[in-house]
Parts: structure tokens; C-alpha cells; sequence
């Protein structure tokens, strides 16, 4: 059997030198491509895939519009109640908020939609609209996972930043939304600070963060609008938007997290607004019935955010998760997740809401198979579906309880093939390639290994992953037999080394560690000085 390797591998070889194929391929290789026709990139158009059929969307929707009529919301704060009945919101008896159909048909027409997430750096700015896909983090992970001892740790501020870094370089993952909670900082303001500042210096991609309270908005407010060089510059373009779980599952207000809403809001900044029901243990075990719930509670939100100030800016952040039903506990990598994640992007769409959701949030607690099959799956699903914003595609283990910074760099390899797979097939006259099969079998050399199509295509219509395995055995074996494990880990450590990312300048820091003072907790040593 090794002779036939052997032998098979002796063919390739001789197959990529024909005609100067391997040095006119290495040549294009180097040549660098404008953002446009790149293979893969952020917003391409997914919605080639959906698990509702039919009139399936029509009949969630009257689902929900009846829930907001009859059942409606219970534990709203006082400003809550307030802004809502003056939309049109009845407050019964019961200390329940019920939603007409009309207002809420009518919050759906007037909401924002078609709006950018900005980020510090204009080249990173996502047009939200359609069905423009893009991926990125999220997540609130108590754990790093240092997969060199496989073992789990308490997860840390500067783990925080070291992760925002590693993300400025990685093309397939498109915005950081704060991934994991500093450990280190058990004080609430500045926990919520410090986690929005690791996250703004290390990237500058659009940054998604929370807020435990709304007295904890105001510092982070004034931080923002230093770096934005100004109140009117941020609010002209947000670079950070709220994750807010405004709703406890099933139907009920979350008081703390109105408060930060309407600070929020009130400061420019654009809102998430998150509903994380777990099917079969806060929200319904039947998938379409979770479906339905999250729907109800995100437009809820809508309605909320719109009475507070029309038109600005909010995320339809359906994200119903799966439990093992055996156990109870979540299983954020399966295919009832991939399959509700779907659902909920074609919900955004048939309302014409920028959508995001959550998938990637592989069970496994290493960067292993299962991690590769679990978020490979979820994440594609939920491009191909067209969904605009991918929640949690990168990074996350343990559903949701552990972080790891090699699954970064392996998983901006996933994205990318998952970003090529929504791009699907271009079939255009010239695509069709009949004059370039013609010229091939009847005038060249019988392969198309050199033929000018192949040079001009190989940048812009293949994908080639960065730490990928794709060596020949052979080499494989030359090289020292590396996984990709392996070769995560030695890029996470160059990049820690040598990337101490400086769009925020160090005279604009300086400003902000004397202006907040202790408060600031990541030592300018750990920032590359």
C-alpha cells in the first residue's frame, strides 16, 4: 500500500510543475486583492437555505402578534410602563404590558432598518440589510480554556484584550462583542468598564458589550465619546452597541437591564435586544413554539426602544438556545440549534429587521472534532440562511462557558469556508467556460493547471485556509507531522507577541487613565508599553 502512496504522490507532484503551473500560481498568490473581489469577505448575500416552508413564517407571526395581545409582559419598571402606554401599550390589572397588533405592526413599519454598525476604523463598518452576512463573537464565558494543560481557568481582563487583538487580524471574523467576563474585577462598574475598554483598544471592529446597570452607562459614555472625539462624533458613528437581555424567558421584563436600555438609547448607542430562551426549560420544547416566544419578545423590545426614540437603531436578537432534554443543560452545538438559529433569520427577514442570532457554540471543551463538526454546521446554517449578524460563530466552548483564543484563529479558518459556501456559485457566460474547455482539450495540453482562467480565478474564487492542513502526506510527514492545534498555537503567540493594536492613540489613553484614574485596570505595560 505504501508503493501506491508512493506513487500517487510522485503524480501530483509532476502534475502541479506542468507548464509552469506551481510558480505562475505562487506569483498570483502574492499579488494583494481589493476588498471587493476577494474570495470571501464580509456582508456577502446568504439565503439560499431555510428550515420554515410555506406559510410557516405567516403563522408564527400571527402566533406572536396573538401572545402580545393576550399574554403580554410582566415585571416592567415604572419609565417602562410609562414610555409604553404613551405608544399604545394597555397596563392591565394584573401588572401585565399587552401589545395591540396594531402598534406593533406599526412599531415594525416605522423601526430602523438598513442602518451600519460602525467601527473606529471605517474599513471594518457592516452595512446591516438583507440578507448581508457577517460573523463575529459574543458570549459572557466565566473560563479560558489553555488547551496546552487542557485545563479551564478563571477568565481575565487582559484575556479580554489578548482576544480583541488576535480578532483585529483575523479577515473572517467581522465585529468583537465582549466574549468573556474578567474574573479579576468582581466590582460591577468597573467590571463594566474595564471589559468595554479592553475591548475598544484591542480592536478596532465594531464592539458589542453589557452594562449590569444603568448607573454603570454614564463612565462608559464619557470614555466613548473621548475616543470618538466628541459627543456628536460618536453618536454620527456608534463603534459599540449593547447587548441587552431585556427579557427574562418566559415574558417577563428584566428591571436591570430596562434601565441600561434606556441609558443606552438615550446616549447613542445602538441596542441588541436579546431574548435567550432555553427550549424545554423557559421557552417551549417544541422548536417552532421557541421560535415563536423569542419573536414575541424581541418585537416587545422593538415597540419599547421606538417609544423611547423612533427609528433608533436595534438588532432583532432572536437567540432561543436548545437544551439536552435529558439533562437540562444546554447544548448550543447541536442540530436543533443550527436549525433554530435558521428559523430565527428568516423571521428578521420576512419583517425586514436586521437579524442576529447565535451559533457556533460548539458543547465540546477543546478545540477538537466534535468543536470542528458542531460549529461548522451552525455557523454555515446560519449564513446560508442569510442571517445578518452571527453571534458567538467564534472562539466559544462549553456552551458558552468556556473561551478559547486558538479556537480564534481556527475558527476564523471555519468562517471562511462557511462565508464561501454562502457566496455559493456565479453561473455567468464566461463562468460556463466553454471557449476555455474548448482551447484546453483541443488546442493546449490537455489539464488546466497553467491556463490564464486558472491564474486570473485562483485569488478570487477559492478560499485557502491560514492554518488548515492541506500537505500531501509526504510533506505532512517532513514537516514534523503538525495538527492544527499545534500551528493555532504557535500563531496565538506571535500575534500576543507582536500585535499591540495603536488606533487608539497612547496620548488619548494617557487622557483617559488621568481622567478615570484607578479605575482603569489594565496595566499599559500588558498594551505593548
Amino acid at each position: 500500500m505504501s508503493v501506491v502512496l508512493e506513487k500517487q504522490e510522485a503524480a501530483a507532484d509532476q502534475r502541479s510543475r506542468r507548464s509552469g503551473g506551481r510558480e505562475a500560481r505562487r506569483a498570483m498568490r502574492a499579488a494583494p486583492l481589493a476588498d471587493d473581489i476577494r474570495p470571501v469577505r464580509a456582508g456577502l448575500e446568504g439565503g439560499s437555505y431555510g428550515p420554515l416552508r410555506g406559510n410557516d413564517q405567516e403563522r408564527i407571526h400571527e402566533a406572536v402578534l396573538t401572545l402580545l395581545e393576550t399574554v403580554g409582559f410582566a415585571n416592567a419598571i415604572p419609565s417602562c410602563i410609562e414610555a409604553l402606554t404613551k405608544a399604545g401599550a394597555t397596563y392591565g390589572d394584573d401588572g401585565r404590558i399587552r401589545f395591540p397588533r396594531a402598534l406593533v405592526l406599526d412599531t415594525i413599519k416605522k423601526a430602523a432598518r438598513n442602518f451600519t454598525l460602525h467601527g473606529q476604523d471605517p474599513k471594518h463598518d457592516m452595512v446591516i440589510q438583507g440578507k448581508r452576512v457577517h460573523y463575529g463573537t459574543a458570549g459572557a464565558a466565566v473560563h479560558l480554556v489553555d488547551v496546552e494543560k487542557r485545563e479551564y481557568r478563571e477568565s481575565l481582563l487582559q484575556d479580554i484584550y489578548d482576544a480583541a487583538r488576535i480578532v483585529e487580524g483575523l479577515d473572517n471574523i467581522h465585529f468583537f462583542q465582549r466574549p468573556m467576563v474578567p474574573r479579576d474585577i468582581p466590582d460591577p462598574l468597573e467590571m463594566d468598564f474595564n471589559t468595554l475598554y479592553a475591548c475598544v483598544m484591542g480592536t478596532s471592529k465594531h464592539v458589542g458589550t453589557s452594562f449590569t446597570v444603568r448607573e454603570n452607562v454614564q463612565p462608559a459614555l464619557e470614555m466613548l465619546y473621548a475616543i470618538a472625539g466628541g459627543e456628536e462624533n460618536f453618536r454620527a458613528r456608534p463603534f459599540v452597541s449593547n447587548s441587552n437581555c431585556f427579557v427574562v424567558p418566559p415574558m417577563k421584563f428584566a428591571e436591570d437591564a430596562c434601565g441600561v436600555l434606556e441609558a443606552c438609547v438615550e446616549g447613542g448607542i445602538p441596542i441588541l435586544l436579546l431574548s435567550a430562551g432555553q427550549a424545554g426549560a423557559t421557552a417551549p420544547a417544541a422548536i417552532a413554539g421557541a421560535v415563536v416566544q423569542a419573536v414575541a419578545e424581541v418585537l416587545a423590545g422593538l415597540v419599547y426602544v421606538n417609544a423611547i426614540k423612533p427609528g433608533h437603531p436595534a438588532i432583532f436578537g432572536t437567540w432561543p438556545f436548545v437544551s439536552d432534554l435529558r439533562t437540562g443543560a444546554m447544548s448550543g452545538g447541536s442540530a436543533e440549534q443550527a436549525v433554530l438559529t435558521a428559523a430565527c433569520a428568516q423571521m428578521a427577514q420576512f419583517y425586514d429587521l436586521p437579524g442576529g442570532s447565535a451559533a457556533g457554540m460548539t458543547d465540546s471543551k477543546l478545540p477538537d472534532i466534535q468543536s470542528g463538526y458542531e460549529k461548522g454546521i451552525t455557523d454555515v446554517m446560519a449564513g446560508l440562511a442569510g442571517l445578518n449578524l452571527v453571534y458567538e460563530s467564534a472562539g466559544m466552548h462549553a456552551s458558552l462557558l468556556g473561551f478559547c483564543l486558538e479556537s480564534l484563529i481556527i475558527d476564523n479558518d471555519m468562517l471562511g469556508h462557511c462565508l464561501r459556501c454562502v457566496r455559493g456559485i456565479e453561473v455567468t457566460d464566461e463562468a460556463l467556460s466553454i471557449d476555455t474547455i474548448a482551447e484546453v482539450c483541443l488546442n493546449g495540453p490537455g489539464h488546466y493547471l497553467g491556463n490564464e482562467q486558472t491564474l486570473r480565478l485562483m485569488q478570487t474564487e477559492y478560499f485557502y485556509p491560514a492554518v488548515g492542513d492541506r500537505f500531501s502526506p509526504k510533506e505532512w510527514n517532513e514537516k514534523g507531522r503538525p495538527d492544527i492545534l499545534q500551528r493555532a498555537i504557535i500563531e496565538k503567540k506571535r500575534i500576543l507577541a507582536e500585535r499591540f493594536p495603536r488606533h487608539v492613540p497612547k496620548l488619548l489613553d494617557e487622557k483617559l487613565r488621568a481622567r478615570f484614574g484607578d479605575m482603569i485596570k489594565l496595566p499599559r505595560a500588558n498594551m505593548g508599553g
